[in-house]
């Protein structure tokens, strides 16, 4: 077949063309191609760069976190007692972080909780040196799941602490810690969320981090990429008892408050301004004609207490503290972190839409149940017969009650497990009076009429529970 000369043509561009593209075409790929070469370089650089940056952040921080392996006894709170706290035999194993060269670690309270022995495991930098060593709790704070620990060891790396205002959502992190007891292991994550809250009334406040963090993580460091401390790892929501990427941390500025607390006194000076308050909602705002848009709504005012004195009243919006302003519950509570006890802040407030301003002095919180909890000790405290923990009512205890009905006895400050007796059933915070019509004023004494001789094989005690006198009657298996 022969093509006319307009069709040769026509073919004849074609190839043209194509020929013009192909020259283009190699001369793309001769120019572009070490252009490509040089990006996928630079982005390979990058990468090495990065995590050549986690390898030393990671050799860094390994040396101030520690494993704690403890064996002794678990207060846990126990549904069929109505929240109660009861004691089990247990043996568990977490982690913790230095924060001072001299020995003292922060963990989780729930980590050490009820020890009879523990051991800290330290990642020395020296292979020479001594690298586990006995631990002794310094103060344990339960509100916050905090506990500070001291171990005698020099030479330690302390973590310094950072500034937990300052982390941002979706900032990268680090958890270091003993997950499933494998000691000095590290995950990497982001901040899910900077001030995670339970609920919203709930003045604890999280970091949450989709770090993978897992049972034995407890206790220790969330750290940022400066390499400072910026929390506690605490707890993980889960359904299958794994990581799921929910994750929470007690933030570095509530530990720091906690550590130093401990460290002096050996318990939580915990302030209070002497109000009950309550985040405003929409409902809230419009059943009280509230044009408040931040404040929290006060409930309650303690009487005799630091707000009452300063005039505040119950339907009050507080708006600030100390010049800044309140959001929510939250921020109450964290700022008042900031304060110490016998301080004076200015609170704005709002009453029948309009705004006045209050001095307030930050008081101790003296009834808080917690510290009581921190005097239990399991060995010393245990009454098998009637499966409670008790603490011997002095000037320490009777100072941190309301005031009772009889001023001495055996405060119920745990339950043990089942009982030997049926009948009645003692509760948490009770306080036993006399056993029998015996007064007993002290452990030894309750121990003493229990042990006495008894053929009905019954006992009753006179009870004191939230200002009222019964008898419970407990009769023997």
């Amino acid at each position: 077949m022969q093509l006319g000369p307009l069709a040769f043509r026509v073919l004849s561009g074609s190839v043209m063309r194509t020929n013009t593209t192909l020259s283009i075409a190699l001369l793309s790929l001769f120019f572009v191609s070490p252009l490509l070469a040089q990006s996928r370089t630079s982005e390979a650089l990058s990468l090495a760069g990065f995590s050549s940056s986690l390898q030393e952040l990671s050799s860094r921080i390994s040396p101030s976190v520690v494993q704690i392996t403890v064996t002794g006894y678990g207060i846990a709170s126990d549904a069929q007692h109505r929240g109660a706290s009861t004691l089990s035999r247990e043996r568990s194993m977490g982690s913790g972080v230095v924060v001072s060269v001299d020995g003292y670690i922060m963990t989780n309270a729930h980590v050490v909780e009820g020890a009879r022995t523990i051991r800290v495991k330290t990642n020395r930098v020296s292979t020479e040196q001594t690298s586990i060593f006995d631990g002794k709790v310094i103060g344990i704070d339960r509100q916050l799941d905090l506990a500070l620990l001291k171990i005698e060891a020099a030479g330690l790396r302390a973590l310094p602490f950072g500034n937990s205002i300052n982390v941002k959502q979706g900032e990268l992190v680090l958890a270091f810690g003993s997950p499933r007891g494998m000691d000095n292991s590290v995950t990497m994550g982001i901040v899910s969320a900077v001030a995670r809250q339970l609920n919203e009334d709930d003045p604890k406040i999280f970091i949450q981090t989709d770090t993978a963090i897992n049972p034995g993580n407890s206790g220790g460091p969330l750290v940022d990429m400066a390499g400072r401390l910026v929390g506690i790892n605490t707890f993980i929501l889960s359904e299958s008892g794994g990581s799921e990427g929910i994750g929470f941390a007690v933030p570095s500025n509530v530990v720091r408050n906690v550590y130093a607390s401990l460290k002096q006194d050996g318990h939580v000076h915990r302030g209070r301004i002497g109000i009950s308050a309550r985040t405003i909602t929409p409902a809230l705002a419009s059943a009280f004609n509230l044009k408040a848009e931040n404040g929290v709504l006060v409930e309650d005012i303690l009487p005799g207490g630091p707000a009452d004195n300063a005039g505040l009243e119950v339907g009050d919006v507080v708006l600030s503290l100390g010049g800044r302003s309140l959001r929510n519950v939250r921020d109450l509570a964290l700022q008042l972190y900031e304060y110490r006890i016998g301080d004076t802040v200015e609170l704005q407030v709002q009453r029948n839409q309009s705004n006045a301003t209050a001095a307030v002095t930050v008081a101790e919180n003296q009834d808080d149940p917690q510290r009581l909890a921190d005097l239990v000790d399991p060995e010393k405290a245990l009454i098998p017969e009637l499966a409670i923990l008790g603490l011997t009512i002095d000037d320490t205890i009777r100072d941190i009650l309301p005031p009772l009905r009889i001023p001495d006895g055996v405060l119920v400050a745990a339950l043990a497990g089942p009982p030997r007796y049926f009948g009645d059933e003692l509760q948490q915070a009770d306080i036993i009076h006399a056993v029998n019509g015996h007064r007993v004023t002290s452990l030894e004494a309750i121990r003493s009429e229990l042990g006495r001789p008894n053929r009905a094989g019954t006992f009753v005690l006179q009870v004191e529970r939230q200002g009222t006198l019964r008898f419970l009657v407990l009769e023997s298996n």
